[in-house]
């Protein structure tokens, strides 16, 4: 199918902006947390982007875009909602409230709002691929692996030793099940809704 949003492109200072706000994210969070936290699907994402946007490939802002973007916006909406009401949903969002955090890194962590607004763009922009669906999956299946090899369990990165926030531990499944169940729910619940929004949206093989 011929992608009539291919003939566009993506501003130069846009990209640079990008490429700039990731290196000062991912230097930070890198000197702060470790290596490690970058194993946050939002912060692979945002790597993620910088080839996207200068090979303006449709294909990369598809994957990253169903890695994510509902759960951006989801975030985005749970931080309105407890700035509004003081509604705590489950702690997954403590962090941002906690005063003996460091002001500037509860700040930058309101990337998630530009990057969300960034892959509406780029999608609009570039078209969707939908060859990204399987793609998704698979990163999934293997960034939770790897996530919970390499990062503390304390800081619960991608939620593999429970749902919610720090410190959280499932004690239910063994940790095998758990992180297939894991992988699958994001399938069902975030890849697949994504994926049929976005054809419906911008169409896509």
């Amino acid at each position: 199918m011929t992608n009539p949003y291919t003939d566009h492109v993506i501003p130069l200072w846009l990209k640079l902006l990008t490429t700039l706000s990731t290196l000062v994210i991912v230097v930070i969070y890198w000197r702060r947390y470790g290596a490690g936290n970058l194993l946050w699907f939002c912060d692979l994402t945002l790597i993620l982007l910088v080839p996207a946007i200068w090979l303006e490939s449709a294909l990369l802002v598809s994957l990253a875009a169903l890695l994510v973007l509902l759960p951006l916006l989801a975030w985005t909406l749970l931080l309105i909602v407890r700035l509004a009401t003081g509604w705590r949903e489950v702690g997954l969002l403590d962090y941002m409230f906690e005063p003996e955090r460091p002001r500037l890194l509860r700040l930058l962590s309101l990337f998630h709002i530009p990057l969300a607004a960034l892959l509406i763009y780029l999608l609009a922009t570039l078209g969707y691929d939908g060859r990204a669906l399987p793609l998704a999956t698979l990163s999934v299946a293997l960034v939770l692996p790897l996530t919970r090899l390499l990062t503390p369990r304390r800081r619960n990165v991608n939620w593999v030793h429970g749902i919610g926030g720090e410190g959280t531990r499932q004690q239910l499944l063994p940790a095998w099940v758990y992180l297939l169940c894991l992988i699958i729910a994001a399938a069902v619940l975030i890849h697949l809704p994504s994926h049929l929004i976005l054809v419906r949206w911008l169409g896509g093989d």
